[in-house]
């Protein structure tokens, strides 16, 4: 319980009647008679205002949150007091986080019970905990503030961002994937496992044309087959210093495993098998593959807390436990972010080397910054050096990645915030090709 502006300003307006009774004494007597007033005043109000302890409080917040997300909570306030009580509420969330709607003013009558709403964003995965709620409220006459801090210990896991999944499938049922910057594909092609007779089509093969049945109807017709399924498809984090670089406050890293959970999705939708690994100077995680969409939990659950380590990834290592954990051909997708020449040499020299079965597909994370300070227009002479000099990094990056290509490793370059959408493109491509 501390004391209000209100109260002080009383005080001191005594002050000078104190101050006047050392030198009259008939004002020394009135100035103990206000001081005793106001005294007897801040007791009764201090009696009259109902005690924080009359509120009962409790939590509603989610035991798994999505990272870089808001996620709703709730706190629940009842009055047990025969007098209505207004109320501030502050939650003390995990860090690092952002809060927004907090904290919360609420005005709960007798006996009655009130909701008060915010939204968590939290920063960073891993294990977290909601540990208290701050109480604040205001006297019946203005002279005092009442605290608590009410411990509302609410354990949580902070998961990668499992709320695109519940949007994708929202849109998927509407058919508006396309506003995910998901391309639509119906995944039919030259599959081994034949659908259906359709019209001819301008974009299609010669070797597609069933000739009996153009003959036999006078017009070209062509055959169209399902795409091959239950193929596997392996999602490989690099977990090295390189992911610990951030784009609008979340980091690479983060990014990766969100686009990596949004694309076990939709391939295990497609009846694919899914495998899942993340490595640094060694394997952090690996999940053999899966099948079915309830298996996303089982990537989801290995990937939640992982965290970018500060030495430099292993590549080598981590291709040769690729061929060994995962011997059937699969469509390796392998997110990173590449910082220089070096660093592209160091992935792609295993690439080149390792005798494996697989397929693999290097999705490269661009550098925001990087990009910007070779696009902009300079101002000065320093602004054109910098600008030149990410120019000529940029470049030799592409010359490099263009070396991946002749040795038949697919490659895709990304923006941070565009990852999930191109990566899942880069799926799908491959499967309409039938590259695997």
């Amino acid at each position: 319980m501390t004391p209000r502006p209100r109260m002080m300003l009383l005080v001191a307006a005594t002050l000078p009647v104190l101050i006047a009774g050392l030198w009259m004494p008939p004002l020394k007597d009135a100035a103990l008679i206000l001081n005793l007033a106001l005294v007897c005043l801040a007791a009764a109000d201090w009696r009259l205002t109902a005690p924080l302890t009359q509120l009962r409080l409790t939590r509603d917040v989610s035991a798994t949150l999505s990272v870089g997300t808001r996620n709703p909570v709730q706190l629940v306030v009842r009055n047990l007091a025969r007098s209505p009580i207004t109320v501030e509420l502050c939650d003390e969330t995990p860090i690092p986080g952002l809060s927004t709607g907090s904290p919360i003013t609420l005005t709960v009558p007798p006996g009655a019970e009130r909701i008060g709403k915010y939204a968590f964003e939290p920063l960073r995965r891993g294990n977290g905990v909601f540990p208290a709620v701050y109480l604040r409220c205001v006297s019946r006459l203005g002279l005092w503030t009442l605290q608590e801090r009410r411990p509302l210990n609410s354990p949580v896991r902070i998961l990668p961002n499992i709320r695109s999944v519940y949007r994708y499938e929202l849109l998927a049922r509407r058919n508006r994937v396309a506003e995910l910057g998901i391309k639509k594909s119906r995944l039919r092609g030259r599959g081994s496992e034949f659908e259906r007779l359709r019209d001819y089509r301008r974009e299609d093969e010669v070797r597609q044309v069933d000739w009996k049945a153009t003959a036999r109807t006078q017009r070209l017709i062509s055959r169209e087959y399902n795409i091959e399924r239950n193929q596997n498809v392996v999602v490989a984090v690099d977990c090295g210093r390189s992911m610990r670089n951030e784009s609008d406050g979340v980091s690479y890293l983060d990014r990766a495993l969100n686009a990596s959970l949004m694309l076990s999705y939709i391939a295990l939708g497609q009846s694919d098998y899914v495998g899942f690994m993340a490595f640094s100077s060694r394997v952090e995680r690996s999940v053999k593959p899966v099948r079915g969409k309830p298996a996303i939990q089982t990537v989801l659950h290995q990937s939640f807390d992982l965290d970018a380590r500060r030495e430099m990834s292993d590549y080598a290592l981590a291709m040769e436990q690729m061929t060994l954990r995962f011997r059937k051909r699969s469509l390796v997708i392998l997110l990173t972010h590449v910082l220089d020449e070096q660093h592209l040499d160091a992935i792609s020299q295993p690439l080149r080397f390792v005798r494996s079965p697989h397929l693999f597909l290097c999705v490269f994370l661009r550098d925001r910054g990087l990009t910007q300070l070779a696009t902009r227009v300079p101002d000065n002479d320093v602004e054109a050096f910098q600008g030149a000099a990410a120019a000529e990094l940029l470049t030799a990056l592409e010359r490099k990645t263009a070396t991946l290509k002749d040795h038949g490793i697919l490659t895709l370059s990304s923006a941070p915030h565009n990852l999930t959408a191109d990566v899942i493109n880069g799926y799908l491509d491959v499967k309409a090709r039938h590259l695997m």
